[in-house]
This record gives C-alpha cells, sequence and structure tokens, in this order.
C-alpha cells in the first residue's frame, strides 16, 4: 500500500472521528442529560408529566427521534418529591396524557401525590383513562379537555395464546412444576375453570382498590363510584356531569389555578422537572427501529407473565 493510499485512509478517518464528535456534542447540547429542572427566580408552579403508558423503575426518559415515552413510576415519584422539597415551588401541576399502565405503578405515583404538602392540580390531555385517571383522583383539583379521553376505570390482564399456532408447527412445550398453578397463563395451554377464579379474584382485589380511591379523591359514595366504573371511557365533558372532573379547560389553565391556589398572582413561573435520555439511548434511537421479528418476540416477552393492568387498551 503506497504512502499516499495511506495519508488517504487516515485522512477519511480522521474526518469519521470529527464529524462523530461533532454529533456527540449536538446531540448533548440538544438533549442534556439525566434528571432535568428548569431555573427561575421567585415563586413559581412545578410541572410533573405523566406521559406515555405507565410503568414501574426509573425507564430513559422521552425519546425525541422515535416519538415515544413512558411515565416510569419511580422518575414520576421522584420528581414530586423534589417539587415537594423546593421552596420555591408553591403548587404542583400534573401533566397527565396516559392510558394507564401497572397497577403497582399507578399506585407508587398515587401514594406520592398524598404525601404532597402543597397544593396539586391534574391536567388531563388527550387522554388520561384508567391509571391516567388513578393518578389524577387524589389531587386537589382536576382539569380536562372537553375532548380528553378518560375515565376507563377498571383492571385488566392479558395473556397471549398461541396454543393452537404452536400445535399447526408441531411445538411442544415440556413443564416441570412444583405445583398445578406454577405455569398458569401459560400461553401453550387453555386456562383452567379454577385459574380463571384466580385470576379474577387478583382483578376484583385491584378493582375494589381503583374504586376506594375514586371514591375517596372525589368525595362520591362507592355504590356510585362502581356504577360508573364498568371500564367506560368518558369524555372531560361527560366526566364533568359524573363529577369525575372538576373543570374544563387546558394546561394554561390549570396553571394559572395553582399559581392562585400557591398565592402567585398572575401567570406563575415555572420550574418543569423533565428525565431526558442519555446520551447513549439517543445514538442508539437514531440507528433505527428494531426488526419486526425483534418486536414480536419483545411482545411475547413481555407477555409471558401476565400483569394486572389500570390500562385503556384502545387507544
Amino acid at each position: 500500500m503506497s504512502k499516499r493510499t495511506l495519508l488517504w485512509i487516515g485522512g477519511i478517518f480522521f474526518l469519521g472521528l470529527f464529524g462523530c464528535g461533532l454529533l456527540f456534542a449536538a446531540v448533548a447540547v440538544i438533549a442534556g442529560f439525566g434528571n432535568v429542572e428548569t431555573r427561575v427566580t421567585g415563586d413559581a408552579v412545578a410541572l410533573v408529566r405523566v406521559e406515555g403508558v405507565i410503568l414501574p423503575g426509573e425507564g430513559g426518559g422521552s425519546n425525541p427521534f422515535n416519538g415515544t415515552s413512558s411515565a416510569f413510576s419511580t422518575t414520576v415519584v421522584d420528581h414530586l418529591k423534589q417539587a415537594n422539597a423546593n421552596d420555591q415551588v408553591k403548587a404542583v401541576v400534573l401533566v397527565v396524557d396516559s392510558p394507564g399502565g401497572s397497577v403497582y405503578a399507578s399506585d407508587e405515583i398515587y401514594l406520592q401525590i398524598q404525601a404532597m404538602e402543597k397544593p396539586i392540580i391534574s391536567s388531563m390531555g388527550s387522554v388520561a383513562a384508567s391509571g391516567g385517571y388513578y393518578v389524577s383522583a387524589p389531587t386537589d383539583e382536576i382539569w380536562a379537555s372537553p375532548h380528553t379521553i378518560t375515565c376507563s376505570i377498571g383492571v385488566i390482564a392479558q395473556f397471549l395464546k398461541y396454543e393452537k399456532l404452536a400445535n399447526e408447527y408441531g411445538v411442544e412445550s415440556v413443564v416441570f412444576k412444583s405445583g398445578k398453578h406454577k405455569d398458569m397463563g401459560s400461553p401453550f395451554r387453555s386456562v383452567t375453570e379454577e385459574e380463571q377464579q384466580i385470576w379474577q379474584a387478583l382483578i376484583d382485589e385491584a378493582y375494589d382498590a381503583f374504586v376506594g380511591i375514586v371514591s375517596e379523591g372525589r368525595g362520591l359514595s362507592d355504590d356510585v363510584v362502581r356504577e360508573m366504573a364498568d371500564g367506560r371511557i368518558c369524555t372531560g365533558k361527560q366526566a364533568i356531569e359524573m363529577q369525575l372532573v372538576d373543570e374544563l379547560g387546558y394546561l394554561p389553565d390549570a396553571i394559572r389555578r395553582a399559581g392562585e391556589l400557591g398565592g402567585i398572582a398572575g401567570d406563575p413561573p415555572l420550574i418543569e422537572y423533565t428525565e431526558e435520555p442519555g446520551l447513549l439511548e439517543l445514538l442508539t434511537s437514531m440507528l433505527g427501529r428494531p426488526s419486526p421479528l425483534a418486536e414480536i418476540r419483545q411482545l411475547f416477552e413481555f407477555q409471558s407473565g401476565a400483569t394486572l393492568m389500570y390500562l385503556y387498551t384502545g387507544r
């Protein structure tokens, strides 16, 4: 290989490294890293977002390149705690745009809202259903657009069944277990009547908890809530009539109301707590979506052990 060729290769390699460095720097400037808190002076209203499916854990924040996001309970709870501890913050707006999600994760957020020492308002976006309503119920006031999709008070657990598919292709599942219910929910066999009763008992317990939280948060009797809590969705306008929402309006309206509750005159300054994705996550997401086969595999893995969900599945 000639000296000139080596120089060309070295130059291309250097330019490639330089370009990657610029890309890393640009993404870092645009996205930031980790937990982000906006800075203002004086008394302020804090915004804490519950956007996307509610899941347990910390997660990695929203992703601007693929448009996906999830509301991870540990992160939301941390943001609420920061707002509660910040002397500048006089009131909090919980910005909810979520079809709900994990029963466990929704309850984690609910418990922290119960522990808040400052006024907190829920501002519902396009969807605040099931778990999205669950986390809104304990707030001091609930604001929704007339067109918000909300309600969906109920519990669901879903299993994927591919027993027929396995039989068609000669796939057999061999299971060794310590008890007759240890493989309950296996996708390779039908659910027994006894297993249906076990799952229904779990559903009923989570449902009773949901009804109790709505009843307490909204000052409604248990019977009134149960009459509405059949899983139906409703609009924000309908929810007003059902006494499940206090006021119709959009986020700016809820912010102004939170400012009033916090004793702030005029339009209040905002402190927003967000969890931005790390640089590595952003760069990875830019490489493209997983293949359809990989997505199917992820779906099977997620569904391999069903869990209780406060989730509106029609979104």
